[in-house]
């Protein structure tokens, strides 16, 4: 990811949290491919995505998939709105931190620690002076 699109991305999910849940998943999307490549975030998300579907009906309508050599995602039209619930993107993220940590270890993890709006959606922990 060049330096413009990850500013770009950082731009739509602000630090206080007030971005849509699709600018937090492209935040998510990004800091994944960009540590593990497009083909292994998509699997990751599509595996996290199907274990969290009871939980949230809502991620059926999220859509993970290869067009030529690029992964490409369709996201549920709910998360476009800023004031739109979060509530499938938080069950995505407590499906996904598992299977990172098994995975990475503790690699990946620190990365979107990096991100307060991958923080809020439990997909990276806290640090010790957040409250």
């Amino acid at each position: 990811m060049s330096g413009t699109e990850e500013a770009g991305v950082k731009d739509a999910a602000n630090a206080n949290g007030e971005g849509s849940a699709a600018d937090v998943f492209a935040l998510l999307w990004a800091g994944l491919a960009d540590i593990l490549g497009t083909a292994a975030a998509a699997t990751l998300l599509r595996r996290a995505a199907q274990c969290a579907l009871p939980r949230a009906p809502e991620l059926a309508a999220l859509r993970i998939a290869r067009q030529s050599l690029e992964y490409r995602y369709t996201l549920p039209s709910s998360w476009t709105s800023v004031s739109g619930p979060r509530g499938a993107l938080q069950a995505l993220a407590r499906e996904l931190w598992p299977l990172l940590v098994d995975l990475t270890g503790s690699v990946v993890i620190q990365r979107l620690a990096q991100h307060p709006e991958l923080r809020a959606l439990g997909a990276a922990p806290r640090s010790e002076s957040e409250p």
